[in-house]
């Protein structure tokens, strides 16, 4: 049976068939997303729960394990990481590769419901989830400065703007803003004058809450009119909250301008960002799991065209970090690898075949073949990314074989004196299964790569898919276009003459046939020698192969460093912001360096006080001589020179494995249900592991050592004067805790109330006994050990 026949008896409708596999296939090319490497990304979604002034330990019982219990229950769940920080509680949920990540949100919703009445009822925001790991790096960083604006109003248009329409952005997971220092009024009462007036901060909370309301109020219908009902009670201004009325001394109002200063400031004074040095908000734009990243950046980069000309002309908006600009000139040099495999192969077959006429069949069948791929590659929904394209640049030495294999085979008939298109009719009915069976081993190769599991699996799928794809294709050209070709393009043989690159050609064949013989002869008469050889070269590859490093992917440049800076536990916002500015610099002095952006304090990026963030955008790659990895050495020894901080410098990748936030590349995960035996036990790990040679920068994110004050209640006194730890808590919260005790409530946005005690009290822990708890006397202080 000759398949072959139908297509070299219809050449128009072979070549209409080769030009619908070829427009099939760059069609395809222009809808195949670009990305680094296949999509392998667990269902990933984030939990993240506020309560400003609430230490760790509270963070952890009362609101971490309330939601875990909940979380812990959605089916398909592989892990449940929970971080617990000043203020802060982040929950990471990782899902197994098979969930639909909509239908686990759906999931995470519910449990969020469920765990409310176990919540604090102070919180002043709910537990809010986003579609994002937080270990994978933004696919792109913004930054707002301004020359003259205060960093609030920077905030607020970041918070109201950016924020929310590029939340809107379809494959956007998150929008987290950074230094983000919205506006409030403060209200900084002094505990003296309180105390003066009989007064404590409770009344103070209690006095703002019942001025500053925003409810429904009616509306009025008559018989011709009618009208809603509106009313002042609403206070937008510091002015207004100082002249409200806290209590009446002798007649007279005690306002609360007479306790203490009401000031226009913002809602988190312990949180900072910086660009290049200056002053800045920062807004990171993470991708949902599953996301094509670069779609998801030419989104978000339409939609930045729209809201640039919405900014304040004294708004400077800056796009810092964009990880696609590395993704797409590593794409394109692995598609210009593609184009130059391809010429190598047409040129070496012209060498050998020595006619352009026996040349242009190859030169036709092989990109068609690799063009028809990508038809084939878009609607089994790949992408082009770096091991597609080198699937499809191996498949280029595969796929000229069925094709080399068809003409040899033809040209032999030919030189034998057949005419061409008969020797195409026989030569293909000769060789056709030759070209299947060839075509069915390639591909039982990578059948085991099919059935992979987990990570690896999915991301040697699609590689091992394109390889058998291609193949196929050019099984299908080689039995159809290649013997209509050859048999329509050649020529009887001894009709061309050969000219002079077919005549050097043939004489080099000749001379390496000649040599190649002798050597055979030398070789076969000394077979004891080539055993040997055979033997040696065995145990060499053995050798070499356990010698050889070995990991997972290797280490990739994509222009982006990050440096994780931690401070003493005990130090002051103030003195951590000096040090990771410090950091900053020291980074940005390198010459390789044209953008860094740094972050100190708590939030969605450092759960840690202590903590900050400097992420450092490299010079493109063509334009530096070092790598990331070198980049990241040479600035280790200068970042170790700075004292009171500690560094840990990585080079982002483009594929996270995990969902665990982590300074280093390699992490050792220490569990137990025994808190005590935990603390016992992780410090020593650390020290182990410190002295393996092979490690460097070993640390623990074990935080226990910082500086505490403890208020120790009398409760015999306090059950005598009638106070209870319910008020004692609402008092030093109140004074240290920058307690959100009201809303004002805009068109845009909902501006925050916050009551605190003092500047000069909130240094000084010998100052709390000022504080007046409210009880059955007139009121009582504290003290301190």
């Amino acid at each position: 049976m000759n398949v072959s026949a139908p297509f070299i008896a219809r050449p128009v409708a072979t070549t209409l068939l080769a030009v619908a596999v070829l427009l099939a296939g760059i069609f395809g090319y222009f809808k195949l997303p670009v990305s680094a490497l296949p999509e392998v990304d667990f269902p990933t979604i984030e939990v993240i729960t506020q309560l400003p002034g609430a230490s760790p330990e509270t963070v952890a019982v009362q609101i971490t394990a309330s939601l875990e219990r909940q979380l812990a229950q959605i089916s398909g769940l592989t892990s449940v990481l929970s971080v617990s920080g000043p203020g802060i509680s982040r929950i990471t949920l990782q899902f197994n590769l098979g969930r639909n990540i909509d239908d686990a949100a759906q999931d995470v919703q519910a449990a969020i419901n469920a765990s409310r009445g176990t919540l604090p009822q102070n919180l002043p925001y709910p537990p809010v989830y986003a579609k994002v790991n937080p270990a994978d790096p933004p696919i792109m960083t913004l930054a707002l400065t301004s020359a003259t604006l205060p960093i609030h109003r920077l905030s607020d248009a970041a918070d109201t703007l950016l924020a929310q329409r590029l939340s809107q952005v379809t494959g956007v997971g998150r929008v987290a803003v950074q230094g983000n220092m919205r506006p409030a009024i403060r209200i900084q009462a002094d505990p003296r004058r309180l105390a003066a007036y009989g007064l404590s901060l409770e009344d103070i909370r209690a006095t703002v809450v019942g001025a500053n309301q925003a409810g429904p109020k009616g509306a009025l219908d008559g018989p011709r009119q009618a009208s809603s009902v509106m009313a002042n009670d609403q206070i937008s201004t510091p002015e207004g909250f100082a002249n409200l009325v806290v209590a009446w001394r002798a007649n007279a109002p005690v306002r609360l301008a007479d306790v203490g200063a009401v000031v226009e400031g913002l809602e988190n004074t312990l949180n900072a960002a910086w660009y290049n040095g200056e002053r800045a908000v920062l807004l990171d734009v993470q991708r949902q799991p599953g996301a094509n990243i670069v779609q998801t950046v030419n989104r978000v980069r339409q939609q930045l065209e729209m809201l640039q000309g919405a900014l304040p002309a004294a708004i400077t908006l800056h796009v810092v970090a964009d990880r696609t600009e590395t993704i797409r000139a590593s794409v394109a040099e692995v598609q210009f690898t593609l184009v130059l495999s391809v010429a190598l192969v047409v040129a070496v077959i012209f060498l050998f075949l020595r006619t352009g006429r026996a040349t242009l069949v190859p030169a036709v069948a092989l990109p068609l073949s690799i063009v028809g791929t990508f038809g084939i590659m878009s609607l089994a929904g790949f992408s082009l990314d770096n091991l597609s394209l080198m699937a499809l640049v191996i498949a280029t030495g595969f796929v000229v074989d069925d094709a080399i294999v068809m003409i040899e085979n033809i040209v032999r008939l030919i030189e034998e004196g057949e005419r061409p298109i008969v020797a195409a009719y026989k030569g293909a009915a000769q060789i056709g299964f030759t070209v299947v069976s060839l075509t069915v081993s390639l591909i039982a190769v990578f059948i085991p790569l099919l059935f992979m599991e987990g990570v690896v699996g999915r991301l040697f799928q699609e590689f091992a898919l394109t390889l058998t794809i291609a193949v196929l294709v050019s099984m299908v050209v080689s039995l159809t276009l290649t013997p209509m070709m050859t048999g329509r393009l050649m020529r009887a043989h001894g009709v061309d003459r050969p000219g002079w690159v077919a005549r050097t050609a043939e004489r080099g064949f000749d001379w390496m046939r000649d040599h190649y013989a002798t050597s055979l002869r030398w070789v076969l008469l000394h077979q004891p020698l080539m055993l040997l050889l055979m033997a040696a070269t065995l145990v060499g590859t053995v050798a070499l192969y356990i010698a050889v490093p070995k990991g997972f992917l290797p280490a990739q440049d994509t222009g982006l460093l990050v440096i994780t800076s931690e401070g003493p536990e005990d130090a002051s916002f103030a003195r951590l912001s000096e040090l990771h500015r410090e950091v900053a610099e020291a980074v940005r002095a390198d010459p390789d360096v044209v953008g860094v952006t740094a972050v100190a304090g708590a939030g969605t990026l450092n759960v840690a006080a202590n903590t900050g963030r400097v992420t450092a955008v490299l010079k493109p790659r063509a334009d530096r001589a070092a790598s990331a990895q070198q980049i990241a050495a040479r600035l280790a020894p200068r970042l170790a020179a700075i004292t009171g901080v500690e560094t840990q410098i990585t080079a982002v990748q483009d594929i996270q494995i995990g969902a665990r936030v982590s300074a280093t590349q390699f992490q050792y995960t220490l569990t137990d249900s025994d808190d005590a035996r935990l603390r016992g036990w992780a410090p020593r790990l650390v020290e182990r592991l410190r002295e393996m040679p092979q490690l460097r920068q070993v640390n623990s994110d074990q935080r226990d050592g910082g500086l505490r004050v403890t208020v120790d209640v009398d409760r015999d006194a306090a059950a005598r004067l009638g106070v209870t730890m319910q008020a004692v808590n609402d008092v030093l919260y109140s004074a240290f805790g920058q307690r959100q005790i009201s809303t004002i409530y805009a068109q845009t946005n909902q501006y925050r109330v916050v009551l605190e005690a003092t500047p000069e009290l909130r240094e000084d822990p010998t100052l709390i006994g000022l504080l007046r708890v409210p009880g059955n006397a007139s009121g009582v202080g504290g003290s301190t050990g």
